[in-house]
């Protein structure tokens, strides 16, 4: 295993760059930190290009045994005052993973028989992105369709805050039209979330197939969802504040939807 001292190692200040989208894109690479993280980004079939290991921190790992499938070759040691100028995160286990993004198109994916899906519009925050994946996954959603993105989902923020839920849950990424589309092809109903709508979400039937679309909080969905979908929904918002955190909204609906299931 090649040891990495210095800050100014190509290596490391690759993985600096790489903080930036423009980069991850035209390097077709994406990188991010933890041993869990990289336990399901191997299950799930992502290639590693290369590891970053800080053995002081790696020490205190729940997944020892992760780098026992990764070629020494492509593992490097580094010192803690490196690993520290690479990590993005507190509480680190010590392992900085550099991957190849996989492509998210609707043809890849496979849906159950009666399938319920998140779809995301223009999502901009990688904090909420991670949180809705997280929430898919433990749902077991079918899907996380995102439209028109406005935040790459390699940032490894999004990583970091789905704790590795990326890599477990079938992500889609394309336009609107494409995703509805691809709705009425899979006769998936769907359901926007309005603070105008009529519709109570405990109302509502969640247990055919059916996407949840859910729209960014400064300004909703468009016009475009709003036109286009079954049925408009909304959560009671009995406060001072009209509006949730689109993560909490999509949990609460998605939930609902899982209980109406059965499961």
């Amino acid at each position: 295993m090649e040891k990495i001292t210095s800050l100014q190692n190509p290596g490391i200040k690759n993985i600096v760059k790489l903080s930036k989208s423009k980069e991850r894109r035209d390097q077709n690479l994406f990188f991010f930190e933890g041993a869990r993280e990289m336990s399901l980004a191997l299950a799930a079939g992502y290639e590693i290009d290369s590891v970053f290991v800080c053995p002081e921190l790696f020490d205190k790992t729940d997944y020892p045994d992760v780098l026992d499938t990764v070629s020494e070759r492509k593992t490097f040691e580094v010192g803690v005052s490196v690993f520290e100028r690479i990590a993005y995160r507190e509480g680190s286990d010590g392992l900085l993973v550099l991957a190849k993004p996989k492509d998210h198109g609707l043809p890849d994916m496979k849906l159950s028989g009666n399938p319920f899906i998140i779809i995301l519009e223009a999502v901009e925050k990688p904090g909420n992105l991670g949180a809705i994946l997280r929430t898919a996954d433990a749902a077991q959603a079918d899907a996380v369709i995102i439209c028109d993105p406005a935040t790459d989902i390699y940032n490894p923020n999004v990583i970091r805050s789905s704790v590795g839920c990326l890599f477990t849950v079938q992500t889609a990424v394309c336009t609107s039209q494409e995703a509805l589309d691809f709705l009425h092809k899979k006769h998936i109903k769907s359901f926007a979330a309005e603070l105008q709508a009529s519709q109570w979400y405990q109302d509502t039937d969640f247990t055919h197939p059916s996407a949840i679309v859910m729209g960014t909080e400064a300004d909703g969905l468009t016009d475009f969802w709003l036109k286009n979908a079954d049925t408009r929904i909304k959560i009671p918002m009995r406060g001072k504040i009209d509006s949730l955190n689109v993560s909490v909204s999509t949990a609460v609906l998605t939930f609902e939807a899982m209980r109406q299931r059965g499961f």
